[in-house]
């Protein structure tokens, strides 16, 4: 059995961001005091566990004192950029979600530095309009520029850029201009086994080589740098004693299937909420009085 546990950074959104809370929507939430919610998930099912008052050395914590939005209408669709450098097996799951109706949002791009990938021949496919970021040294008429990119995104009225395996460093001009707008999934548990040179299989090899006995995708929003941006959701996998490399990675990228098609659907419909110390919370869907 893998256990699934999804952890929280501070979310905040722009000052013109569609998803802005209006000031009278805004109302303090406090959620029962000394209770703890846990998720789990096995092959088989998924089941929550709640510690409650009886526990008093266990607390929620501060008080949560704002949500993402306070009405009670029905959010509206969000749309979404993906960035992708290979086959985008992520890309295609949440494109999946958002056509079956489990994520309230659309992919309305499709943003890659490989213009002959295989997440761009199935954006193509499915009829997702296709850019190539950044320019290319020796086709720089293929590519955009940071600031026709952010024109590109601006014009389509994109809410939120999720990076599935895109390779390249976001340039601070974009960072700046869609702040906790850009999410990133990397396969090792943030902050270890991060930053420049670490992707794909490097990622497993080093955390096989290092002995740890636990890995997985972790969700976080992208800064200036490569894996240190705010950390807003994580998975646990464990590291079998006679894994190779290419095993871990199979059962961590099945994990990362279901992880990033679950928090997108969590900001698509504005369930992140966040607590007077600085730390976002995933209202749970099923039960709002839980939070991973």
């Amino acid at each position: 059995m893998e256990s699934r546990v999804l952890f929280s950074s501070q979310f905040n959104f722009p000052v013109n961001s569609p998803l802005k809370t209006r000031e009278t929507s805004i109302a303090p939430f406090t959620p029962p005091r000394n209770v703890l919610s846990l998720s789990f998930r096995s092959p088989a099912d998924r089941f929550a566990v709640r510690i409650g008052p009886l526990v008093k050395a266990v607390s929620f914590g501060p008080k949560i004192v704002a949500e993402v939005d306070g009405s009670r209408d029905e959010p509206r669709r969000k749309k979404l950029a993906v960035f992708v450098s290979g086959g985008g097996s992520n890309f295609r799951k949440i494109h999946e979600g958002c056509s079956d109706g489990s994520v309230n949002g659309d992919v309305v791009l499709l943003v890659t530095n490989k213009k002959d990938c295989g997440g761009a021949e199935y954006a193509t496919s499915n009829g997702i309009p296709v850019l190539v970021f950044p320019k290319a040294k020796r086709e720089p008429s293929d590519g955009l520029s940071p600031s026709e990119l952010e024109d590109v995104l601006r014009k389509y009225g994109v809410d939120f850029v999720l990076l599935a395996g895109y390779l390249k460093l976001i340039p601070v001009e974009l960072v700046q201009a869609f702040p906790k707008r850009i999410l990133n999934i990397h396969p090792a548990l943030l902050p270890a086994f991060g930053g420049k040179g670490l992707y794909g299989i490097r990622v497993h090899k080093a955390v096989l080589e290092s002995g740890a006995r636990y890995s997985g995708p972790t969700i976080h929003f992208v800064d200036e740098e490569y894996d240190t941006g705010q950390i807003l959701a994580q998975s646990a996998v464990r590291v079998i004693a006679n894994d190779t490399p290419e095993e871990l990675a199979k059962r961590v990228l099945h994990e990362e299937h279901k992880l990033y098609v679950e928090v997108v659907a969590a900001i698509c419909e504005e369930r992140i909420k966040w607590r007077e110390d600085g730390v976002s919370l995933i209202q749970s869907k099923e039960n709002p009085d839980e939070y991973y």
